[in-house]
Order: structure tokens, then sequence, then C-alpha cells
């Protein structure tokens, strides 16, 4: 068996090489976004894609993916890439930020965001981003709860970091291509951690004429999974397989 890990992240890479050395050439590493992987002439009998962001880039402050630390505003994936979250907040327009937060955050307060960061920037630095969105939000109605259970950040935070990385295009991209790629009946794995990844993987999966869906809901992590690893909560598994001759009533034996 031989297995193809890939990353955008560099530094993820070298971390799954020393833990995997002792695999040899079992194992093969490359960098770059999965959407322009080409396999050549292998054919695999599964494909596992996580959509997460790496706990490790979450806790390395340097790299700017979390606002609960000081850290310049980065959120490359791939730090070849010139696009920065820096030059997205300090140089996109007020309707282009207010678009970006609704359409990658689904923040209703979009504009309310977008018109206070125009007026205090140029912003560094991710505490000060943080700042300032949560200056923008609405005070809750006195006497009524609190109508946030996150941070108010956290949807901003989450349309940046899609947008540097243009991870939905990518996500597209690797659905469309990845398919070809499999076996007849080989599976297509993809955990999604919002809802934006979860409806293209469920389209995606659905329309695509060489897959056929195994997983009719997603599937979730467990309470106790939850409890010992709290960021898979949002996590949503779905699975697929690369049609062949295969009678469709024969699929639920193969799910």
């Amino acid at each position: 068996m031989q297995v193809v890990g890939i990353d955008r992240d560099q530094q993820a890479l070298r971390a799954a090489q020393l833990r995997l050395d002792g695999y040899g050439d079992r194992m093969q590493f490359w960098q770059g976004n999965f959407a322009d992987y080409d396999p050549g002439r292998m054919s695999f009998d599964g494909i596992l894609a996580d959509l997460g962001v790496n706990s490790n880039q979450l806790d390395q402050c340097d790299r700017g993916f979390s606002f609960r630390q000081e850290a310049p505003l980065d959120m490359r994936m791939d730090q070849r890439q010139t696009l920065t979250a820096a030059e997205i907040i300090n140089s996109y327009s007020e309707a282009e930020l207010a678009d970006l937060f609704y359409q990658y955050g689904e923040e209703r307060c979009s504009r309310r965001i977008a018109r206070r960061i125009l007026a205090k920037r140029p912003l560094q630095t991710t505490t000060q981003l943080a700042q300032v969105v949560a200056g923008a939000m609405p005070q809750p109605t006195k006497g009524k709860r609190k109508w946030r259970p996150i941070h108010p950040a956290t949807r901003v935070f989450q349309a940046l970091r899609i947008v540097v990385n243009q991870e939905l295009q990518a996500l597209k991209t690797f659905l469309e291509t990845a398919p070809a790629w499999l076996k007849p009946t080989g599976r297509i794995v993809v955990i999604s951690f919002h809802s934006l990844e979860d409806r293209i993987v469920k389209q995606q999966f659905r329309q695509h004429p060489d897959l056929q869906v195994i997983t009719k809901k997603p599937i979730q992590a467990t309470l106790l999974e939850t409890t010992s690893n709290p960021r898979a909560r949002s996590a949503k598994l779905r699975i697929a397989a690369r049609r062949s001759g295969i009678s469709p009533s024969k699929w639920d034996e193969l799910a």
C-alpha cells in the first residue's frame, strides 16, 4: 500500500514526514493545494480530505489564524503566496469587506463591521482586528440574553481565512477532479467544519456523475469524541464512492 500526503503548509508536511519516517517509500509527500494535485497514472482506493485548519496553525501565534493571541494578520496556509489578511483588511473598500464578511462568514453585522474597520485602519494584528469587530457589535437589549454564543470576531476571521487561501474555490475544483483519481468503488471521504464547506460537499457528491453517495446524512462526532477533542464538535464527515458496473441495489452492502 502506498499513501500520498498533501498539504499547503510546509510545517505540517515536515511534521508528517518525521512521524511517518518508518514507512519509507510507501509514503509520498506533496506541498500544494489539493486542487492542483496531478496523480499522473496513479489511482487510489481511497481519498481523505480534512478541510479543517491544523490545530498547530491555530496554536502558533505568528500564523495569525486566531484572535486569542496577538499576531500579524497573516492567515496564509502556504507561506509562498503573497496575499495576506492584512492586505485585505487595509486595502479593500467598505463594500468589498462587507460582502466578504457576509458571503464567507455569514456575518449579519457585516456592514457595521466594515464601516468600523475603515474608521480604525490601518490594522496590523489579530487582536487589533478582534477589538474593532467586537466594538462594532450592537449591544444586547437590557433584560435580554446575549444572542452570540461565540466570540464576535469568529465569523470575520473565518471569512478572511477562506478568502486569503481561496478555500471554497479550491474545494469545488478538488471535488470535480478527485473522483477521476479513484479506482472503481473507491471511496472519497471529506471532513468539513462549517456550513459553507458542507453545502458544497453535499451538492458536489450528489451532482457528480461518477459518484454514488454513501452517507445520506453527515457523520458527526460523538459526545465522547468532543469531550476529548472540543475542536471536533463542528466536524461533518461525508462519504461517496466511484461508480462502477455494480447495480444500485448493491451499494447498501458496500456502505
